[in-house]
């Protein structure tokens, strides 16, 4: 069995990790760590474990009594505790933070997405689990990245719960203001936006396009759904291909024929990608028949010319519309 240490046992994203490791054949939970909540039961915090378990919350660190131990802390607050306590060198770490997710020779943290890493995540003793925005939005375009196929900008709206803010709330996260609303934050500026160049710079070196990214604050509690478009040229077939073949051997990403909604992956590991294709030309064809004349069908006119940037035709430009929508583990 792995021993499972926790630090931050509190928020959602630890209580959702408490659930799948009391599920796992193979670990064994000996500590939850919570300064505020230091001999409190488990449940009295997340109820929804109630006849899950009885274990009690912990101000003590008995590092040396686990094989594995996870960060569900804030943003910084894993760094600050790297800096001041010494681990074990046999136990391995998982960091839920975003304090190593991006590589450095200051640290040996691999970044945790196994979709892109899974090899070195299976050697690694320290890993920096993916952002949620960032998860989603990589697995998105990522086959077209190891295809050397990111050669315009991406464009990407996504809506997420409110448990993204975390457990305590806040005026943009609270019941009254979040029911029946919805609202941007962050927008072009997001923290992930780093990571996310970092992994498609990773599988095509030469990325250099913006990632235009909108996040929406959504009046639901769990999961993301992201719409992300590009420009690119190949057919819809051979795009289906080059996603299928990408994932074939990961076991919660899925190429979906119909345009997926949020439930299909609330309380579930999956993420569903619905692709899409379109000619460019068709959007832009704002040509009036002439007068007493119908408009002809698309096939038996030839399409209008569209400009590019520099004000040369760009004629052959297409857009593939990507609908992704997966559960985040808060």
């Amino acid at each position: 069995m792995i021993k499972v240490g926790i630090i931050g046992g509190a928020g959602y994203t630890a209580g959702e990790l408490i659930r799948l490791l009391l599920n796992h054949p193979d670990a064994e939970i000996t500590f939850v760590n919570s300064t505020s909540n230091a001999g409190n039961k488990i449940t009295d915090v997340h109820s929804g474990l109630y006849g899950e378990t009885d274990l009690i919350f912990t101000d003590e660190l008995p590092l040396d009594q686990i094989d594995l131990l996870f960060f569900c802390t804030a943003h910084g607050d894993t760094k600050k505790f790297m800096e001041s306590h010494t681990v074990p060198e046999n136990v391995k770490i998982i960091d839920l933070s975003m304090d190593y997710r991006i590589e450095s020779p200051e640290h040996d943290f691999v970044y945790g997405l196994p979709e892109l890493n899974r090899r070195r995540i299976c050697n690694a003793q320290h890993i920096a689990n993916p952002g949620c925005f960032a998860t989603c939005i990589q697995l998105a375009v990522l086959p077209l990245a190891k295809h050397l196929m990111l050669n315009s900008d991406l464009h990407v709206n996504a809506i997420t719960g409110s448990t993204g803010a975390g457990v305590k709330p806040s005026s943009t996260s609270h019941f009254s203001w979040r029911n029946d609303n919805i609202s941007i934050y962050k927008p072009f500026t997001h923290q992930h936006l780093a990571e996310i160049g970092q992994s498609l710079r990773q599988l095509q070196n030469s990325f250099n396009s913006m990632v235009n990214f909108i996040p929406v604050r959504g009046n639901f509690s769990r999961g993301i759904f992201a719409t992300t478009y590009l420009d690119c040229k190949i057919g819809l077939d051979e795009i289906k291909r080059i996603y299928e073949e990408y994932y074939a051997d990961h076991s919660f990403t899925f190429i979906t024929d119909k345009n997926p909604d949020l439930k299909q992956v609330v309380n579930t590991n999956k993420c569903l990608i619905y692709l899409l294709k379109q000619q460019a030309a068709d959007r832009f064809d704002d040509r009036q028949p002439a007068e007493g004349s119908e408009r002809p069908s698309s096939p038996q006119h030839e399409p209008p010319l569209r400009l590019g940037r520099d004000g040369r035709v760009a004629s052959e430009a297409f857009s593939v519309l990507i609908n992704i929508q997966m559960m985040i583990y808060r």
